[in-house]
């Protein structure tokens, strides 16, 4: 039986996402702001608690990376149960670093985990209908949860260097607003658990595109430059100027002190890994 450590190397002192450990379900992460808001379920999770093997050791959520079919389909098995749904409730991403935002209909229910897919290049998606669960995937990029309490409407976007340069919050609040009303203003927002600053290491030509993307005042803020044609960019505090920029509240937005590559051990890391590792995911359902 794997150990369940509480040991998470947090990147200040606030330990945000919390840690969650609940008999008879797998261990999760969660986000008291989304809690609060009385209308969502959702979930971060570890990669504890599954039954994967190998390189997916143990609760990896992705049916791409050559795991087993049989142990995907029981980790999502176990996703649901902690969630007190079912894996037809849920609707998948098709990830391909893009800002596609997808509105999801209760007739996309199952799609990703008991239906396949049938769409492509789906980075975002979007809802006001209660009772489906919207799905993305990580292993270092950036998940951003969206809870609009006004119109009881949500948003859950994959954003890696690609996607947090391009501005993946704003577009989704800015579908969130032509579909449902959503309001920035109104909105509570997560920047999920991903790569911090000190790990993620990039080479100019990322920088390029982060400089013609943002303001030179921000600069300092995104990236420090090793003199070397290397830098250390901040995808969390790019992800938190967009947001802040597009209009949500500073005290509406909470920004995650959790590292995937820190955290190699208890999170699946791309970077931490080379590659060998499965996915964990992040999930928000409108109850």
């Amino acid at each position: 039986m794997q150990k369940i450590r509480k040991d998470f190397v947090y990147k200040s002192g606030e330990r945000c996402p919390e840690l969650c450990i609940e008999p008879g379900t797998i261990p999760f992460l969660r986000y008291p702001a989304l809690d609060r808001t009385g209308i969502v379920k959702h979930l971060f999770t570890t990669r504890l608690g599954g039954v994967s093997k190998g390189i997916w050791e143990s609760l990896n959520v992705s049916w791409t990376r050559g795991d087993d079919p049989e142990a995907v389909r029981e980790n999502f098995h176990r996703v649901a149960s902690a969630l007190q749904i079912t894996p037809d409730d849920m609707v998948c991403t098709q990830q391909t670093h893009t800002t596609n935002v997808r509105t999801v209909h209760a007739c996309d229910k199952g799609k990703g985990v008991t239906r396949p897919l049938d769409y492509k290049d789906v980075d975002g998606l979007i809802t006001n209908e209660r009772g489906i669960c919207l799905a993305a995937f990580f292993a270092d990029c950036v998940p951003l949860f969206f809870v609009d309490p006004v119109h009881r409407a949500i948003g859950l976007s994959h954003s890696g260097w690609r996607g947090s340069a391009a501005q993946m919050g704003e577009v989704t609040l800015s579908r969130m607003n032509e579909e449902f009303q959503t309001r920035p203003e109104d909105t509570i927002a997560v920047i999920g658990p991903s790569i911090c600053r000190d790990c993620y290491e990039v080479s100019e030509d990322v920088i390029k595109i982060y400089r013609s993307s943002y303001e030179e005042r921000y600069w300092p803020e995104l990236y420090d430059d090793k003199k070397n044609g290397k830098y250390q960019l901040d995808l969390w505090k790019a992800c938190e100027i967009t947001l802040l920029h597009a209009g949500i509240r500073k005290e509406n937005l909470s920004v995650t002190s959790l590292c995937t590559c820190c955290n190699g051990d208890l999170l699946f890391s791309h970077r931490a890994s080379k590659g060998k590792r499965g996915n964990l995911g992040a999930f928000l359902c409108l109850k």
